[in-house]
């Protein structure tokens, strides 16, 4: 077992200590932002297929854009990116702000606005998630960033919930959008004072056709990378959905309002953020593979679980299982493609990365509004959990192609010893 100095080792390097800093008080403010968005669309519509609809246009630009993205950060310099797409959010923010606190937005707004910050998000997420590796002093510390990375999202989903549940009870979702504006300006200071040392890999810019075809044939060569991305393409499009019928889950199913909503996502976070500490607390990368397969099963169960219950207390108790199985689904996921990954193809395979982790979720989420509207909520997770248990069994076939091919990189790596 770990000790603490080795579960949070990333944190010796500086610029990795800075965007950790400043993504904590940030990523509370997303999380506000999201449970306040879905509250008002619910408020405004009561309609389970508007609920999809928001989630898919804030999700579709990262799958239509992904692969273009991929090569555009690869080109770019992704510090700056980041600091810029990081301004463009806070804006975002404070444009919801300005609509909900003069009392005059529309739905149409929000799903403008929605579409807006998935289109910043289609860009955002392949340079941050590329960008770990220069702010790490010590690759074999990248695996530890990434579960920390993830300790953050779900810290956050614990936390940034519960207030928003509060503060839309107290005063109303615009001063939810309000915080998470002024959160971003956290972020933005701690990546203007980093001081970039690690260089970026960069190969001379050729045809934008040509880079997006080397960068498919990467993938699709890849057995490890492509089984990856295919099973979390399918969680994303099965498993994430489930946040966008949470206000349906609040009002109609446990009878209760914003504050129900809040607890239920929160409840979420607890379980993320427990499958998160456990991964900082690894060693090696080794399991991570199967892994995946058991975590995939196990939020399958979790979403079946919760479709059964109309008890908020036993929610409150499932959903836990859900948000640990998702973790220890993605966050392996992430760990194996960032250390197989050749550096000058990184932002290609990280926005393909993007287009399974983000951008399948806009059809789960038209999905899973359309099922709810016509067989209901619980039907609709349950449903979603059987299909994820399917994928956890196919994924689980290929575990000796999959390791046949990433312990050798390993092994040349030194991540793991010859024999």
């Amino acid at each position: 077992m770990a000790n603490l100095g080795d579960a949070i080792r990333a944190l010796r390097s500086r610029n990795y200590r800075l965007f950790f800093s400043g993504q904590n008080v940030s990523l509370i403010g997303t999380w506000m932002t999201r449970i306040a968005t879905s509250w008002l669309v619910y408020r405004l519509t009561g309609s389970a297929v508007l609920l999809g609809v928001v989630g898919f246009a804030n999700q579709i630009p990262s799958f239509l854009l992904g692969p273009i993205a991929g090569v555009l950060v690869d080109r770019w310099d992704r510090h700056r990116t980041l600091i810029a797409t990081q301004a463009l959010f806070m804006i975002q923010s404070f444009a919801l702000a300005v609509l909900a606190l003069t009392g005059i937005v529309k739905v149409w707004e929000i799903v403008a606005l929605a579409l807006f910050q998935g289109l910043i998000q289609a860009f955002d997420m392949p340079a941050r998630q590329s960008f770990v590796i220069q702010m790490v002093d010590r690759r074999e510390d990248l695996g530890n960033a990434i579960a920390l990375n993830g300790t953050m999202v779900n810290s956050a989903s614990l936390v940034g919930p519960a207030i928003a549940g509060a503060v839309i009870a107290a005063v109303g979702e615009g001063y939810c959008f309000l915080i998470d504006g002024i959160s971003y300006i956290a972020v933005i200071i701690s990546l203007t004072m980093m001081r970039i040392t690690v260089p970026q890999a960069r190969r001379p810019p050729r045809k934008i056709g040509i880079e997006l075809s080397e960068g498919w044939q990467y993938v699709r060569g890849s057995v490890p990378i492509r089984s990856i991305l295919m099973n979390l393409g399918l969680v994303s499009m099965f498993g994430m959905p489930y946040p966008v019928l949470m206000p349906i889950f609040a009002v109609k199913v446990l009878h209760g309002g914003p504050n129900t909503l809040g607890f239920l996502m929160s409840s979420v976070g607890v379980g993320a953020l427990v499958g998160t500490v456990t991964l900082t607390m690894r060693r090696s990368v080794l399991g991570l593979v199967r892994r995946i397969a058991l975590a995939t099963a196990v939020a399958g169960v979790g979403l079946i679980a919760f479709g059964l219950s109309h008890i908020l207390w036993l929610s409150i108790l499932i959903l836990p299982v859900v948000g640990f199985g998702l973790m220890q689904q993605m966050a392996p996921s992430n760990t194996i493609l960032q250390t197989i990954v050749d550096d000058e193809k990184r932002g290609r395979v990280m926005s393909f990365y993007a287009m399974a982790f983000l951008g399948m979720v806009p059809f789960g989420s038209l999905l899973a509004g359309n099922m709810a509207e016509r067989f209901g909520a619980p039907a609709a997770v349950m449903f979603n959990g059987v299909v994820c248990i399917a994928g956890s069994l196919i994924f689980a076939r290929k575990l000796p192609a999959i390791r046949k091919v990433v312990h050798p990189i390993y092994v040349r790596m030194g991540i793991v010893p010859e024999t």
